[in-house]
């Protein structure tokens, strides 16, 4: 495949109503694949390695363990380190089997926190892969 050539997301997971679709579903291709060749049963960070591998395929570019600062009234109290920045898309994996409500609150704080919109967050643990697309709006200032 040329450079010029990006693969065809699977449409089922391209939806205009989504902010960043084409991009969310390039990454969820990306997961289907590690969790149709790898399965369940991995930690965390075997399925962020073959991800690595896999999202060049996808034709996406991507930063790794990346560390967002935590802010309060515009002030800098702490860091916290998330899965991966996928072309302005925040995704956080998990190697559990469902995704509970302690991490979709987690994850849309990290949205908050970062600035950044669209989130992913994405579950290998189960024989189907686990996706949850989250949203944060930001507050435009008066």
């Amino acid at each position: 495949m040329s450079q010029l050539e990006k693969p065809i997301p699977r449409q089922d997971y391209v939806k205009s109503q989504y902010p960043q679709s084409e991009v969310t579903g390039r990454i969820i291709a990306a997961a289907l694949d590690v969790h149709n060749y790898l399965g369940p049963g991995f930690r965390e960070v075997i399925y962020q390695r073959a991800l690595a591998l896999e999202f060049p395929v996808q034709g996406l570019e991507f930063s790794r363990e990346v560390w967002i600062d935590v802010n309060y009234r515009n002030r800098k109290i702490g860091s916290k380190r998330v899965d991966f920045i996928v072309q302005g898309v925040l995704l956080e994996i998990k190697a559990k089997s469902q995704i509970e409500d302690v991490d979709v609150i987690q994850s849309l704080s990290y949205l908050k926190a970062s600035g950044y919109e669209v989130g992913l967050l994405l579950y290998f643990g189960s024989g189907k892969l686990g996706i949850k697309r989250l949203i944060h709006t930001v507050e435009k200032e008066n």
